[in-house]
């Protein structure tokens, strides 16, 4: 929700001294990247679309009436980045998203650019610390993988004014002041964001969820079977039709016997890998380091586990470790 700065506030704002307002701009650092994540799905470029706001914002400032709260504003500059930034350029998505579900026996196939796919984004960059518990799970289910591939289907605009309207619940008065148009428009995109969300065929797990006891367990039996490399206790803990994907390859399983036939055929080299825990986009994570040729373990694979009641609906091994281990902190090698 926005505020409204008056009097002696909004003064008191607009007369800010540089380390006072860096200080301020920093405070709302951690929403802001949550937001333009949602809006890009890309956790380099929310990262890049945070620092062009403040730097806007910084450059502006003295044309800060005060007027509006600070946070409004910030919104304002940094979605309408996130406008310039997404242009005409085609949506990201996951590999469930660009076609059927292949075989054990289907070709690995070429590695697609790395504009094509959703990324990771570890929670410490979008979620805050402390707060209250139930707004915290809310908020981790905004930054699942499968709802910001979900919000990739809109156009942008009726992108941000779902996440405006439906995430931050601003009110349509206050979206239609930040996009410069009617509150009639933002109403009429609301209404065609809902109906395009509703017809796609990329659906959120089963709610926010808070990690409880079963769940832990039921994790600590997933990094007990991968490490022990035991397919069986693996897959039993997998709902039927959950998802195997490997971004940034297209191919992608969802029958326990590919799932697998895989670790077993292409992906035997994972035998005697170690899960190092993370967490991502709302979900529990690993960083998994196989065996080098050399000796001692190598990165792998970012992984993002997604849990729907009583068993894993999903896992995505990110392979792309050049990029995310140091984003998620991870060291560059293990000792075996």
């Amino acid at each position: 929700m926005t505020e409204v700065a008056t009097g002696s506030e909004a003064q008191g704002t607009a007369t800010l001294d540089g380390e006072a307002l860096g200080g301020q701009l920093n405070e709302y650092r951690t929403e802001l990247t949550a937001h333009c994540y949602r809006m890009l799905g890309s956790a380099f470029e929310a990262e890049d679309a945070v620092q062009d706001t403040f730097v806007r914002a910084w450059k502006g400032f003295s044309r800060f009436e005060g007027r509006a709260a600070l946070r409004s504003w910030l919104y304002r500059i940094a979605t309408n980045v996130c406008l310039d930034m997404l242009g005409s350029r085609e949506r990201r998505a996951r590999p469930m998203d660009l076609g059927p579900a292949l075989t054990a026996d289907a070709p690995l196939g070429a590695m697609l650019p790395e504009a094509t796919w959703i990324q990771p984004i570890p929670d410490g960059r979008v979620l805050p610390v402390g707060g209250d518990p139930a707004e915290l799970t809310i908020q981790r289910e905004t930054i699942r993988l499968a709802f910001v591939a979900a919000l990739q289907h809109l156009p942008p605009r009726q992108r941000a004014v779902l996440i405006l309207r439906e995430v931050l619940q601003w009110q349509a008065t206050e979206v239609a002041e930040l996009l410069e148009t009617t509150v009639a428009s933002v109403n009429s995109a609301l209404q065609r964001a809902r109906a395009t969300l509703a017809a796609t065929k990329v659906e959120a797990d089963d709610g926010p969820q808070s990690m409880d006891d079963d769940r832990r367990a039921l994790l600590a039996r997933y990094v007990d079977a991968f490490e022990r490399y035991d397919m069986d206790s693996l897959t039993s803990l997998l709902h039927e039709d959950a998802t195997w994907n490997m971004p940034p390859y297209e191919l992608w399983l969802q029958t326990h016997l590919d799932i697998r036939r895989w670790c077993l055929g292409p992906g035997i080299g994972c035998r005697g890998s170690r899960l190092i825990p993370v967490t991502a986009n709302g979900s529990p994570g690993f960083g998994q380091y196989k065996p080098a040729p050399d000796g001692g373990l190598e990165p792998w694979s970012l992984q993002v586990i997604e849990l729907s009641g009583d068993r894993i609906s999903g896992i995505t091994f990110f392979l792309d470790t050049a990029a995310y281990f140091p984003l998620f902190g991870l060291p560059p090698r293990l000792d075996p």
